[in-house]
């Protein structure tokens, strides 16, 4: 098995209140940035480092930014996340946060804010680190 990792977050935790409605908001979402869910089952499913389940009580509200490779794949983002049960908390466009960041903001159907950040052009390292696991 492989994981991808290298960044400050080792993984994110949803607790959702509609297992299947997350399931199809994130598998729209995400595919829109050309990812995919990774691992799934009745009980959750992940992608890379973000894993979802069912809230047992409470329901988690974060704020969590996926990144893009551009202002055109933050648009077809924000699309595909309001086609599937989103709810606009912030349009494609320019923020002053600095020079250069292009984002928008749809919460998911939980409430949880996400966005879909691109912070002007860049350069990285490596795109990922892959760990992989013996066995």
């Amino acid at each position: 098995m492989q994981f991808h990792t290298g960044r400050l977050i080792d993984h994110l935790h949803l607790r959702v209140a509609d297992l299947e409605k997350s399931r199809a908001f994130y598998r729209a979402a995400l595919g829109a940035l050309g990812r995919e869910i990774t691992h799934e089952d009745e009980n959750h499913f992940a992608s890379d480092e973000l894993f979802v389940d069912k809230a047992d009580g409470y329901v988690s509200r974060v704020h969590l930014a996926f990144q893009t490779t551009g202002p055109e794949m933050i648009k077809a983002f924000y699309e595909a996340a309001l086609a599937a049960g989103g709810t606009d908390n912030g349009a494609p466009g320019e923020r002053n946060y600095h020079p250069g960041y292009y984002a928008c903001f749809v919460l998911d159907p939980d409430g949880n804010n996400i966005e879909a950040v691109w912070h002007g052009p860049h350069e990285r390292s490596a795109p990922s680190v892959v760990m992989t696991t013996p066995g």
